[in-house]
Order: structure tokens, then sequence, then C-alpha cells
């Protein structure tokens, strides 16, 4: 997938520093995750290979850099959950209202109605306004609210669960 010069594909291992880089810048400077440690390349590499066919990692990329990445991550270890997967997207700080976190999410969904996932499930913190926004305008509907469960930046923070539902795939399973 290509548009504005984006191109949105498969993470590789080769994507891990990159991945790494996004990931940490918002550690340090959002609630978009409750990780407060930074990563390095290695446990990128490391989480991109616990991710499989069925769970992958995109990115999204610009003049050969790495400017954002989004995931299908598996709810849950129970067979039960297998056709719920969680999504989530990151973009670097100065790329961001741009459109790629858009066009991460609506790739991610895509991969997940291809593999025939039945729902999916975001988790965003309640400062996280435009991800809520992003989230929502895709069809994710707030089926939650967790009161003060994390706490970063010395406040205690709500996170939002947001469902979509996916139509019956045809894809095997």
């Amino acid at each position: 997938m290509s548009t504005n010069g984006i191109t949105i594909r498969r993470a590789s291992l080769a994507h891990a520093a990159a991945i790494a880089e996004i990931y940490n810048e918002a550690i340090l400077t959002t609630t978009a995750t409750f990780d407060t440690e930074t990563k390095s390349a290695d446990e990128r590499a490391r989480w991109l290979q616990s991710h499989d066919d069925r769970h992958p990692v995109l990115v999204a990329v610009l003049d050969d850099v790495v400017v954002g990445w989004a995931a299908l991550t598996a709810w849950s270890d129970r067979c039960a959950y297998a056709d719920t997967a969680e999504t989530s997207f990151y973009v670097h700080s100065t790329q961001r209202g741009r459109g790629i976190g858009r066009m991460l999410k609506q790739a991610i969904i895509a991969e997940a109605r291809r593999l025939g996932f039945h729902t999916l499930i975001a988790r965003v913190a309640h400062e996280s306004v435009e991800s809520l926004h992003v989230n929502m305008s895709e069809g994710f509907v707030l089926v939650g609210t967790l009161k003060e469960v994390g706490r970063k930046f010395g406040k205690l923070l709500d996170v939002h669960i947001l469902q979509k539902m996916l139509p019956e795939s045809t894809a095997s399973r």
C-alpha cells in the first residue's frame, strides 16, 4: 500500500531499531503506552520475532525511513480468544498530523480481515485524544473505561477499551 509517498509493508528484523526509536519516543513523552522504560533494538527484534504470520507488524516508510508502525497482537494465549487481536499504532512525532496513523490503522484492520479475525480491541489512555479519534473514526466503539489503572508522569490514568467487530471472513482459520 502506498499513498502520498508513504509505503506500508510488513516489518522485518531490519526495522527493529526504527521501531524501537518510535516506541521509545512514545514511552518518554506520551501516555500512548504505559511502558515506562525504553526498549533496545534487540528487545524490539525479539518482540518482532514473537509476532507470527497471524499477528503481523507493519511499518510506514517515507523516503526509506520508518516513520510509524502498527501491530496485531494476540489478545490472550487462551485458545478461545484466537479470533480476537489487539491493535496498536505509533507514529514518530515529526510525522504526526499527516494521516500516517490513520493509514496504519486502516492497513492493520485490512490485515485482520484478511487473516480472519472476528474482533479487534484497542486500549487507549484517556489523554490520547488523537488515538481515540483515529480508532473511533475507523469504526471502533467504546465498550468501557478502566478507571485509574495506570500511573504515568505522576498521574493516575483511565484507559478506554474500544472494540471493532469484523464481518465474517472467508479466510481459512
